[in-house]
This record gives structure tokens, C-alpha cells and sequence, in this order.
């Protein structure tokens, strides 16, 4: 077996999603907390209510979780031993400056100068505040939520101008 042939066997390509960061990470259910974020039927959420059961004589104290997705705005329960792991999303924000909207899609300068353009035009209050905003010709920043693969555009805020 040449030297050339053993080589090109173990060269591997892996396509990093940012920095090797996990979409989740675990933490026992008796630590998530009103606020936070957890996973529910693998969506993405944030914990609007939560409470804690002691159960029957042997039995473990239960948590119950009340949590609204944060991308689709449903309302999600579950219930778990307080014991028990529970996975908790990497959430991550980013506010973009605006360009302009593309169809469906907005148009979004990085702090880099680079251009994304696969950030979904939203939906309700959030568009027609952007569709205002660029038709006033205003300068503003498009704050996108990202976690487990999805992300969404969910507020804008006007730039100061600094004279």
C-alpha cells in the first residue's frame, strides 16, 4: 500500500457549525428556572411557569413546566422528575443591520460587511414595523434569535445617529 493511498484514506472533511457548540446541553430539571430555556418536543422554549409536586410516599417531587416556543409562539407542558436531565438549548441572538427585503426574505449586513439573506420576512407587528422603517428610509438593526437549526428575526431597533 503506497504511502500517497494511505493518506488519502484518512483524510476526513467536517463541516464545523459554529465552533463545535452544541445545539443543547443538559441540567437537571430542579435548575431550569422562570425565564430560562428548555427543550420541549424538541422545540426550542422559554419556561413561562414552572412548579414543583411531591408525589406518593416513595414517589420523587415532579416539575412542572409551562414553556412558550420560541419561534412559533405555542404553548408547551411537560412534566418531569426533578432528578432528571432535561436538555436546554443554546440560544443565541445577533442584531444585523437592515438592507432591504428580498420577497420573503430580509437582506442583512454582519459586523463583517457580509450580506445574509436567509433570515425569513416575519410575520404580524414585527413586518409591518420593518415595512415602516425602511419606507421612512431609517437606519435600523434586525435582531435575530438563533437555536437548534432555526433562527428568526424577533425585534428591530432604530441605529442612533451619532453626529
Amino acid at each position: 500500500m503506497s504511502a500517497a493511498h494511505d493518506d488519502a484514506q484518512h483524510e476526513h472533511t467536517f463541516d464545523s457549525v459554529d465552533a463545535g457548540a452544541s445545539a443543547t446541553y443538559p441540567m437537571q430539571c430542579s435548575a431550569l428556572r422562570k425565564g430560562g430555556h428548555v427543550v420541549i418536543k424538541n422545540r426550542p422554549c422559554k419556561i413561562v411557569d414552572m412548579s414543583t409536586s411531591k408525589t406518593g410516599k416513595h414517589g420523587h417531587a415532579k416539575v412542572h413546566l409551562v414553556a412558550i416556543d420560541i419561534f412559533t409562539g405555542k404553548k408547551l407542558e411537560d412534566l418531569c422528575p426533578s432528578t432528571h436531565n432535561m436538555d436546554v438549548p443554546n440560544v443565541k441572538r445577533t442584531d444585523y443591520q437592515f438592507s432591504y427585503i428580498d420577497e420573503d426574505f430580509l437582506v442583512l449586513i454582519d459586523s463583517n460587511g457580509e450580506e445574509k439573506r436567509d433570515v425569513k420576512m416575519p410575520e404580524g407587528e414585527l413586518a409591518k414595523r420593518i415595512e415602516k422603517l425602511e419606507e421612512e428610509g431609517k437606519d435600523f438593526f434586525v435582531g435575530v434569535q438563533t437555536a437548534m437549526g432555526e433562527e428568526a428575526a424577533i425585534d428591530v431597533k432604530e441605529a442612533s445617529n451619532k453626529d
